[in-house]
């Protein structure tokens, strides 16, 4: 089995109970590891649960002012509107909810999209919504290829900033969100795989009118529950069909007109219902702790560089047939959000035979994804390679 190296990141020692400098974690792509710091968080909310009863909710209330803050700094959005959820399935079914489907019964994604759209829009076709699906591939076609499939009975275009499969990021999107204003049309970005991997300044971008999802599961180490659905301007003029009573939580006291749903004012239309707010507290106790050691999106996105450059480096250096297991060499890596997309048709072999040689990695399909993370070593790294080429040998 293999063992991490002796060669230690200075950052892993605020991961100790990870274990980060002892294990080689190359699941960053799904999952990272939390800084210990993120314990203060739950211990906060037990506290605070303990101490105030039901009277907790003004403190966790601003616990998830805190998160929604945190996600703003990333987006360079300081006065966007956010609504959170536990995941961007509930967050996504609001929005889709909201949509004029009887007028416009047409929407348009990627066959690249995480399995949260990729079932429900499928779903959604069998009900009788005409629901088109592009090819991801070309990825350097794919947003013009989604602006051309644009047309007046269109609800809305969904696509990711960073394909979750290959982690190939998609660029052109400015030019498809004034495709989508032209007709009406909502255009919905997935950035979960970009936040904390790749920086994504909004209006830089041209996307102040987009919808954008993400969470904090993967890059961000917030852990589950903590995601998000940043609103345009003009979500103030829909009324999601899908909606939880916290959606008019700041006038609960007011008289009810029973003929009409009342909602609230800007993100809060599209809030849920009675969570647990533990999440929130661990998820805004991590955003400092990222303050505290400076990991701005600049400074991740050269680590992430650093690190897929040099796993893809390594992994060539093994020589492996093509046949066997490879990469995506016509694409530049500067093309490529925080992990190295591997393409085997053993994918799955491989990463259970990583997992027992000690290496934690993360594969869909043909697809082997070596995810790494801030945390780690160069050295880590390269033993996780050294490892794969082992795991290669005992295939053949």
């Amino acid at each position: 089995m293999g063992r991490a190296p002796s060669a230690v990141n200075p950052l892993a020692r605020h991961y100790t109970r990870f274990r980060v400098a002892d294990r080689l974690l190359l699941s960053g792509h799904s999952h990272q590891a939390w800084p210990d710091v993120a314990l203060e968080g739950h211990i906060e909310a037990f506290d605070d649960a303990a101490r105030h009863v039901d009277e907790k909710w003004g403190r966790a209330f601003a616990k998830a002012e805190e998160v929604r803050a945190g996600f703003r700094a990333l987006l360079s959005d300081p006065d966007g509107e956010i609504a959170l959820g536990v995941n961007t399935h509930e967050l996504v079914i609001r929005l889709l909810s909201a949509l004029d489907m009887d007028r416009r019964p047409r929407l348009v994604s990627t066959d690249g999209e995480f399995h949260t759209l990729r079932r429900q829009l499928a779903r959604l076709g069998e009900a009788g919504i005409e629901v088109v699906r592009l090819p991801a591939q070309p990825v350097d076609t794919l947003a013009e290829r989604l602006a051309e499939a644009v047309d007046e009975r269109t609800s809305a275009v969904l696509v990711s900033a960073v394909l979750f499969e290959t982690g190939h990021i998609v660029a052109g999107l400015e030019a498809l969100a004034h495709a989508c204003a032209r007709v009406g049309t909502e255009i919905v970005v997935d950035a979960y795989h970009a936040l904390g991997a790749v920086p994504f300044a909004l209006h830089e971008l041209g996307l102040g009118s987009a919808w954008v999802l993400g969470g904090g599961y993967k890059y961000l180490q917030l852990g589950e529950g903590n995601c998000f659905l940043r609103l345009p301007a003009h979500a103030e003029e829909l009324r999601p069909a899908i909606t939880g009573w916290y959606a008019e939580f700041g006038a609960l006291a007011d008289e009810h007109d029973p003929s009409r749903v009342a909602y609230g004012r800007g993100a809060e239309r599209f809030a849920g219902a009675t969570y647990d707010p533990t999440s929130h507290y661990r998820a805004a106790r991590v955003f400092a702790f990222f303050d505290e050691q400076g990991l701005t999106p600049e400074r991740l996105r050269s680590s992430y560089r650093h690190q897929v450059d040099l796993l893809a480096a390594g992994f060539d250096a093994l020589g492996v047939d093509d046949a066997i297991v490879t990469r995506d060499r016509a694409l530049d890596l500067d093309r490529v959000g925080g992990f190295l997309a591997l393409r085997s048709p053993h994918a799955g072999a491989l990463q259970r035979a990583l997992a027992e040689r000690g290496v934690l990695t993360d594969s869909r399909g043909s697809w082997l994804r070596l995810g790494p993370a801030p945390y780690l070593s160069d050295e880590q790294l390269e033993a996780a390679i050294g490892e794969l080429g082992e795991a290669v040998i005992e295939l053949r």
